[in-house]
């Protein structure tokens, strides 16, 4: 029997993907529980959200027994989206958040550089993008916090250098690190249904330092022996070579619509600064971002856009469009 899941359950548990905390873990897995469809098809789910509460609740008590929080280093979601920069050492991630935000990371030649996660941010037409620089995750090595970052991302950037014999070796190693932990990467981002805890995330593969003499060998190499099923993006962080194109794909990764606002009042609206929303969300969804009061309030909208004539009233389950001029009415 199909599980027949909602939009609000899927929303919950997106949310819960990208929690970074216990307690945020915690309200999820309730919300998820609240919102999932109650049939025959949903009974082998139902019983994973119940197991996985009560895990998370001892894992909770646990921790405020001891005082110690397990997932200790948060950075703020800002902007459109977050894409979390990932490689081994010397991969070129502070070179790529300097070139495409005004974030200053250190830069230098010699691995190690990067000590704890940085954020930046990368404009894009009218939105800006987060992008965040990490310690390179080594065979031996990945920062505990660095599962947390890469789940809670919309997409994961994984660099390999081209620059190095190595690079190869390093990127091989992130990905049999990462595929002995329930964080892992793959062409879009998921959650494991047979396994709550399992969490995939949306990855591009993007080579390196492409300008370096041997580069292109080295890439030939890399299609040979790293068969990953990831987008590839071939780049010089450093000569900006391929980063139009991964600007663009980094936009469209996210899979938002930018939304206008005009005040009833006003002729114009505010062309500045859109706001920024998953496709599929609702005239409702843009009345709770901006105001919670608004969810209860909203009597209809009027919309300019692609999808509408000019002006049209519409109500709030009306689905926006990329571009949608909106004007609420509460």
């Amino acid at each position: 029997m199909p599980a027949n899941l909602t939009p609000q359950y899927l929303k919950a548990e997106e949310a819960y993907r990208r929690a970074t905390t216990l307690e945020e873990e915690l309200r999820c897995l309730q919300w998820m529980l609240a919102e999932i469809p109650k049939h025959k098809g949903t009974d082998h789910l139902q019983a994973a959200i119940k197991a996985k509460i009560a895990k998370t609740k001892r894992e909770l008590e646990a921790e405020k027994k001891s005082g110690k929080k397990t997932r200790s280093f948060r950075i703020p979601r800002q902007g459109a989206g977050t894409a979390v920069i990932i490689g081994g050492p010397n991969a070129g991630k502070s070179q790529l958040l300097a070139t495409l935000t005004r974030a200053t990371p250190e830069i230098a030649d010699y691995p190690f550089t990067t000590k704890v996660p940085l954020p930046g941010m990368m404009p894009y037409e009218d939105v800006m993008i987060q992008l965040v620089d990490t310690p390179p995750i080594t065979a031996d090595f990945c920062e505990p916090y660095m599962y947390g970052l890469i789940r809670s991302a919309d997409l994961v950037l994984l660099l390999v250098d081209l620059g190095s014999d190595d690079g190869i070796e390093h990127c091989q190693a992130i990905l049999n690190r990462l595929n002995q932990t329930k964080t892992r990467l793959a062409r879009k981002s998921y959650l494991d249904e047979d396994d709550l805890g399992l969490s995939y995330t949306q990855t591009f593969l993007v080579p390196n330092k492409i300008d370096l003499p041997e580069a292109r060998d080295r890439l030939e190499l890399l299609h040979e022996l790293l068969p990953v099923d990831f987008p590839e993006y071939v780049i010089s962080a450093k000569t900006r070579e391929g980063l139009d194109v991964l600007q663009k794909a980094i936009f469209e990764a996210l899979d938002i619509v930018r939304v206008y606002t005009k005040h009833p009042a006003q002729k114009e609206p505010d062309l500045d600064r859109p706001f920024t929303l998953r496709r599929g969300s609702t005239l409702l969804d843009l009345a709770a971002l901006i105001h919670n009061d608004y969810v209860k309030k909203l009597k209809f909208g009027r919309v300019w856009g692609s999808a509408v004539h000019p002006g049209t009233q519409v109500k709030g389950d009306y689905v926006l469009q990329d571009k949608d001029i909106v004007e609420l009415h509460i």
